[in-house]
């Protein structure tokens, strides 16, 4: 079986071409127009798409004409699943961070998984033994504390994330920019490594995933084993698709 995911989110569209649970391709799309022309290129057998910014219905139905297979809309308050969701608002939770509890649970089916999808927002969300999700915490992403700080202030300047991800960040800076810079950065990754330990007193057996854009900064700073998996929305939807189609 191939499958088609699509991940809609605030800022880029995201796709993964599957056949059965092998990942063949997996990139951005210029714009949700352009997956039709993805249909005819990869001719996939099923399709599911996910999204935090529109409504996709009219899509959904237009995507349907080219395929002969299941269109699924994923709609995290009645979409079957193959865990529990235990949130208590399903219907205003974000389809993202329940694809990627999903694809924790595939990779960890006994393990309590914590899962940091660092993105427009960052997000650490926890995965109960491998089979409920139980929800976590939304917090600003880098780019969005960096526009927060010019944008509701009189005088702070807009600061641009460093050209290489990987250079340290000093702690204190030395000009406005630089002190910008380490409160952004350097607390984001202390916030983000507050929530590992403190999810770890927990559970000392837990593993923590990441994922995301800005996955690439927070790697080499986050304390303990890291796995890394950018693709996990994307596995997730994979296997939320399925579920679907076999059962």
């Amino acid at each position: 079986m191939r499958t088609l995911t699509l991940d809609i989110g605030n800022t880029t569209v995201k796709y993964g071409c599957f056949a059965g649970d092998v990942l063949l391709e997996a990139a951005l799309a210029e714009s949700i127009g352009q997956v039709r022309y993805l249909l005819e290129r990869l001719q996939p057998d099923h399709v599911i798409v996910s999204s935090v910014a529109e409504d996709t219905a009219a899509w959904a139905r237009q995507w349907q004409k080219q395929i002969k297979g299941k269109v699924l809309e994923f709609v995290p308050a009645t979409t079957p699943l193959p865990i529990r969701n235990a949130y208590a608002t399903p219907h205003t939770l974000g389809a993202d961070r329940l694809a990627a509890a999903v694809g924790a649970a595939w990779f960890w089916p006994t393990h309590d998984t914590l899962i940091v999808d660092a993105g427009t927002a960052i997000k650490c969300d926890w995965v109960e033994g491998g089979h409920t999700f139980r929800g976590g915490s939304i917090a600003p992403g880098l780019r969005l504390r960096f526009e927060a700080l010019h944008t509701f202030t009189g005088r702070l300047p807009l600061v641009a994330m460093p050209p290489d991800l990987a250079a340290p960040v000093a702690w204190a800076g030395d000009d406005t920019q630089a002190a910008i810079r380490s409160g952004v950065l350097n607390g984001a990754v202390a916030e983000v490594n507050g929530f590992i330990e403190a999810y770890q007193v927990q559970n000392p057996d837990l593993r923590v995933v990441l994922a995301g854009g800005d996955a690439g900064f927070f790697q080499p700073r986050l304390k303990g084993r890291i796995f890394v998996i950018p693709e996990l929305v994307l596995i997730g939807l994979h296997r939320i698709l399925v579920h679907n189609v076999e059962n």
